[in-house]
């Protein structure tokens, strides 16, 4: 008797096992969307082109920490991480998630390829040397400010989408004979550093008005101004003032580079007051 009921037991398990897994193989296999909607925006691929393109104006290797902000199906995040970055893919759709870890393990690169179901705005991103989007214009404004925030040099690629009054350094278009048909402008910015405000150099005084990335203000030496015009690339600061063009980095509230006027040149350092 205990044998028999242990074998109807046995029956019993076997059977509604086959018919979860029948089920589960019924299951319809999640097949992304163009234009499906989304929490911000609606999914639309980055064709392979714009994504290679974007990863080269940041200039992708294998020291960077890549962030995808709406990482779609994963394409961005594992394109870095095959030129051994380590990548990151912020998703909200879940079914997207999982899409992507499927996708990265088939390219081999779940080592350097991960993907979280999260809130673009409730995301800690900093630790990310690089990041990329294809976000609406809207949506990178909100983000606009806590990019800006982040360490100076830290580099930004967009497809399509610009960040408003915040010009891009760089500018990247294909076409068709580039294989790409649609959405096939690239937009790449480098956060700089913070340098507005009154600065002391040498026995004078350089006041720096910032905008973004565009340097303007005046240097006054020797009861003397001149007007000054610069732009930052990162911590990298270059300006001129009258005759003299400088070059240099910046370092919190440290300033040293090199002063050039016609062929000669000097070192010059600046503090901020």
């Amino acid at each position: 008797m205990k044998a028999a009921a242990f074998s109807r037991r046995t029956v019993l398990t076997l059977g509604m096992a086959a018919m979860a897994a029948g089920v589960f193989a019924q299951q319809p296999k999640f097949e992304p969307q163009v234009g499906q909607p989304g929490k911000d925006v609606v999914w639309v691929p980055t064709s392979q082109v714009v994504v290679d393109t974007m990863l080269n104006l940041a200039k992708v290797t294998a020291k960077d920490v890549v962030y995808d902000l709406g990482s779609g199906d994963g394409r961005t995040v594992i394109t870095a991480a095959k030129r051994g970055a380590r990548a990151k893919g912020i998703e909200y759709n879940p079914d997207m998630v999982e899409l992507s870890k499927q996708n990265a393990a088939k390219e081999g690169v779940t080592d350097r390829a991960t993907f979280v179901k999260a809130d673009l705005f409730e995301t800690d991103f900093s630790e990310a040397t690089v990041i990329t989007m294809f976000l609406l214009p809207s949506i990178n404004l909100k983000l606009r400010p806590k990019i800006l925030d982040m360490k100076p040099g830290t580099r930004v690629a967009s497809n399509s989408f610009t960040m408003g009054e915040w010009q891009d350094d760089e500018t990247a278009t294909m076409d068709a004979k580039d294989g790409c048909t649609y959405w096939c402008v690239a937009h790449f910015w480098i956060v700089p550093a913070k340098v507005q405000g009154n600065w002391r150099i040498g026995q004078g005084e350089l006041a720096i008005k910032q905008e973004f990335q565009m340097l303007s203000g005046s240097l006054t030496a020797d009861g003397t101004s001149v007007q000054i015009a610069g732009r930052m690339r990162g911590d990298l600061i270059t300006f001129t003032a009258g005759g003299a063009e400088y070059s240099g980095r910046v370092n919190g509230n440290a300033m040293e580079g090199m002063r050039k006027v016609g062929s000669a040149s000097a070192a010059f350092s600046a503090a901020r007051q």
